[in-house]
């Protein structure tokens, strides 16, 4: 099965791909059975992610269903900041846990890893400095 248009997950072979997205930054997770590594853009996690919230972020989802040391997952990553991409490898994972094992959909679904976080930033409206502030009032 190939992945297409609006698919978010499927399973080609012994592997599965998944889609995950925060803000702008959008995941393509690569996930197999192995031995727990975790391997982003080419890097180890703890050199791609300094930051133990956004490697506690990305562990999460593997460490709540007890997968950690029983899967190998590849992630390519792009846009958006470190903690945008951090959300999006956390629902691509999750995700992918799905189809792995489909038993583990409900504990996922339970600890609110299978929700998108929709919240984007709003766009500049013109006429204004930003979003919603507007230009400073001056009486004379």
């Amino acid at each position: 099965m190939t992945v297409e248009q609006g698919v978010k997950s499927a399973r080609r072979g012994d592997e599965i791909i998944a889609t995950g997205r925060r803000k702008t930054a959008v995941a393509r997770i690569r996930m197999r059975a192995g031995s727990g590594e975790i391997t982003i853009n080419g890097r180890d996690l703890d050199a791609y992610f300094p930051s133990i919230k956004d490697r506690a972020l990305i562990t999460g989802a593997l460490e709540q269903v007890g997968k950690r040391n029983d899967v190998k997952v590849l992630i390519a990553v792009d846009g958006g900041g470190l903690t945008g991409q951090a959300g999006a490898c956390r629902l691509g994972i999750a995700r992918a846990l799905k189809v792995f094992d489909v038993e583990l959909a409900e504990p996922l679904r339970q600890g609110g890893l299978l929700t998108r976080d929709g919240r984007m930033k709003e766009r500049k409206k013109y006429g204004l400095r930003g979003a919603r502030r507007g230009t400073q009032f001056s009486k004379r």
